[in-house]
């Protein structure tokens, strides 16, 4: 179900704006499905987002593209940050730990396509698609059950 957008997004810091509305919305066991091509702004979005999240603007938040998973802790809440994009087999999600992650903890996943079966019908999908050298749009689909806590969201 589309649930807003496309939004667009002129720079990295309306990017970052989104993420912080965004970060502010989310409890444990919500999913965060971040999908575009490489370069739309996935890891700048996730990036924006934990650091709202921890309330330090300047956090250094890596890129887990290598790492595969890194792990925050706000003071609440436990936040997963995924990038799957080396998985060579959906089946290495739940040796990451990924799955009890998805039940217990906020996760923001990269690359989301490479769950496979492990896709969570309850995530919400943001899709980044750029729009320009700096320029990007969103959007935003998933189950019903997000609409309440999006329906203030400008666009």
């Amino acid at each position: 179900m589309l649930l807003a957008g496309p939004l667009p997004l002129s720079t990295e810091a309306e990017t970052a704006r989104l993420a912080a509305w965004l970060a502010g919305r989310l409890v444990p066991g919500d999913t965060i499905l971040l999908s575009g091509p490489v370069g739309a702004g996935k890891s700048a979005f996730a990036r924006a987002l934990i650091r709202a999240r921890l309330e330090d603007p300047v956090a250094e938040i890596p890129s887990p593209t290598f790492t595969l998973v890194q792990t925050y802790e706000d003071g609440r809440d436990t936040i997963w940050h995924a990038d799957l994009y080396r998985l060579s087999h959906p089946d290495e999600v739940a040796e990451l730990g990924l799955l009890a992650a998805m039940e217990e903890a906020i996760c923001l996943i990269e690359w989301p396509d490479r769950l496979g079966p492990y896709m969570p019908s309850s995530a919400l999908r943001l899709e980044l698609a750029p729009t320009g050298e700096n320029s990007r749009s969103a959007t935003l689909s998933g189950p019903s059950g997000w609409a309440p806590r999006l329906e203030t969201l400008d666009g």
